[in-house]
């Protein structure tokens, strides 16, 4: 714990411009990230009587060790810095938005030759157009079920699209005519871009050229007698009318909007948004927020705006945002989200007509998103708190340990060795902080382990003498406040010994015995014994088997890599490097057993010889050889 006294700037230091400020800990990591108008005016409040600040706050402000603020011209820069900032220190106590849920949006790869379509969550790439999301993926499939028979684009993957290439036979779907079997020629990639364009159009609520379309070929073919075409045009128009219909009209025809709806209460809130195209309910989403730092509504509303459009094009962002509560720095998010869309955007709180009542059925579905986290979570945030004290307790630590790393050692007889080093900050994994060490063959569990740890804290000791701005993207720059390893007290002396040796003093070690699930303390003569139903044995539990996961799978494809390349392990001229020099040049086995004589030569050591040994070794011919 700091005193924020020790680190106060000194008056009148600390510009009256607007700027972005960083609270950092003492390890120079990032805790706390804010904008404000005046940072002279923003700054003071933080240093003053600690009786007199939030607990959330004062916890910020002892837990930092030093504050550093960039002046920027307007509020609008404020913002993004803010945002961009928030985004790459990931800190600690700022509000954090995460849904509650990955939801599922349509996508098309506009980016690709032929482009696609299909279901996708996670983070937006680049080159491809989203629409959605959607609550459930299967009113996804569904909808392209349905909108294929209208227009069938693309939906394979790359494997199969040149599976099909190669073969010269379109899959199922072009068979029954929900695709255009691009891949066997059967479109131009013009007229297939061309498609993907309607594709998106419909997506996005202009179906109406289509649509005319349509119905004047229905009408021309029937005009010819020609009832097979008139009926193909029939049945398209059904469908593509039936995937219009999916999303109920809920504002006048040609309304493009966000709805935004919050609940929020002292530790946690909850948001909601329905994006309205056309009049027509598009997608919605939720999100969940941890509340760190105390923030007004306004505040929230703010900060939601901000983590709704921080990263999108600027075709999904809408010409009306409609909140429940005018947001912190209205005039500087309107500015801000102009540039995103390049044309103005009306932010504004409704207060009656439809407008009123879908804002009105979006807060009981945020309403919903909050019990809905909270009876899965149920006392989740206590209860991690309570494991971390317990913890604390039971091993005798003076503070709880807010940062613990597991680490693991997985091998096949020795062989392809690899060890895990998994994270936890306040007792949830930090994935983006795992690491993984290669380890010569042949060395033993205790000393694989002393190597990991010293490698680590090794690292950790270079890096905590860096500057500041490059201990950021450092990797081992921030110490734990506890080491936990996967073994009984011979793992735990030797990691112990490990960070000795490195003068490492003000780390705890402790092991996790798998036999008893009892934990043991260097020096201790007897384990450490947890309830059965403890929360902290719960926690340990979590890390060692994290662990254990993530060393196993990098093990594995160790292993995998190995075996590839251990069929030419046997074949004369051809030792480890040129091994590996094959299946680098390659990619596979498999796809040096389909290689000729003379694309082996290819391979720097490989004659005509050597390379019809191979051959004979990987296919387990008589010697005659495609060449």
């Amino acid at each position: 714990m700091t005193n924020p006294a020790d680190y106060r700037p000194a008056p009148g230091s600390i510009p009256a411009e607007p700027g972005v400020y960083r609270f950092r800990d003492p390890h120079g990591r990032v805790v706390y990230v804010g904008k404000a108008k005046s940072l002279r005016a923003r700054l003071s409040n933080y240093f003053q009587d600690l009786s007199n600040l939030h607990p959330r706050t004062r916890i910020m402000v002892t837990t930092a060790a030093s504050v550093e603020w960039t002046v920027v011209r307007n509020e609008v820069e404020a913002l993004i810095l803010e945002h961009t900032w928030i985004k790459q220190y990931d800190p600690r106590f700022n509000v954090v938005f995460k849904d509650d849920k990955s939801y599922p949006y349509l996508a098309v790869t506009m980016g690709e030759t032929y482009p696609r379509i299909q279901v996708m969550r996670g983070e937006r790439r680049k080159g491809v157009r989203y629409f959605g999301p959607y609550a459930r993926a299967w009113q996804i499939r569904d909808t392209v079920d349905t909108l294929l028979t209208a227009l069938p684009v693309r939906t394979c993957a790359p494997g199969v699209f040149r599976k099909a290439e190669r073969q010269g036979r379109p899959c199922l779907l072009g068979y029954i005519d929900k695709c255009s079997a691009p891949c066997v020629g059967r479109i131009s990639e013009e007229d297939h871009r061309a498609l993907a364009e309607r594709v998106c159009a419909v997506l996005g609520g202009d179906a109406k050229g289509m649509i005319r379309d349509l119905t004047q070929s229905m009408t021309d073919a029937a005009e010819r007698e020609d009832f097979e075409a008139a009926a193909r045009a029939r049945d398209r128009l059904h469908a593509l009318r039936d995937v219009l219909d999916r999303n109920a009209v809920v504002l006048a025809q040609g309304t493009d909007a966000d709805i935004f709806s919050l609940v929020d209460d002292e530790m946690e809130a909850a948001a909601h948004v329905f994006h309205v195209r056309d009049g027509r309910i598009a997608g919605e989403r939720g999100w969940v927020v941890d509340k760190p730092e105390p923030l007004e509504v306004p505040g929230m509303v703010a900060q939601l705006i901000q983590e709704a459009y921080g990263a999108v094009e600027g075709v999904d962002v809408p010409p009306e945002v409609l909140v429940p509560a005018a947001p912190e720095g209205a005039d500087a998010l309107r500015e801000w989200l102009r540039g995103v869309r390049g044309a103005a955007v009306d932010i504004r709180v409704p207060s009656r007509g439809k407008k009123a009542e879908l804002a009105g059925t979006g807060h009981q579905n945020a309403l919903q998103v909050l019990e809905q986290h909270r009876l899965k979570r149920s006392s989740d945030l206590s209860t991690r708190a309570a494991a971390l004290q317990e913890l604390q307790e039971a091993i005798g630590m003076v503070e709880a340990p807010l940062r613990i790393e597991c680490y693991d050692i997985s091998h096949t007889g020795g062989t392809n060795q690899v060890g895990s080093m998994v994270v936890f900050e306040d007792a949830l994994p930090r994935k983006a902080e795992y690491r993984q060490f290669s380890i010569a063959d042949g060395t033993d569990d205790t000393a694989a382990m002393r190597e990991v740890l010293t490698r680590r804290f090794k690292r950790y000791l270079e890096e905590s003498r860096l500057p500041p701005e490059e201990r950021e993207t450092a990797r081992f720059a921030y110490p734990p406040q506890l080491v936990l390893v996967d073994g009984g007290l011979p793992q735990v002396n030797v990691a112990r010994e490990a960070l000795d040796a490195l003068g490492v003093a003000d780390v705890m070690v402790v092991g996790l015995a798998k036999r008893l699930e009892e934990v043991w303390v260097p020096g201790e003569e007897f384990p450490v014994i947890l309830p059965r139903g403890s929360e902290a044995l719960f926690l340990l539990q979590r890390l060692r088997d994290e662990a254990h996961r993530f060393a196993i799978t990098r093990h594995r494809g160790k292993r995998g890599k190995a075996m590839k390349a251990s069929a030419l392990d046997d074949v004369p001229g051809v030792g480890p490097e040129r091994a590996k020099a094959l299946i680098r040049h390659f990619g596979s086995l498999a796809k040096v057993k389909q290689a000729s004589v003379e694309q082996l030569t290819l391979v720097p050591g490989i004659g005509a010889g050597t390379a019809q040994a191979i051959l004979r070794a990987v296919r387990g011919d008589d010697g005659m050889l495609d060449t």
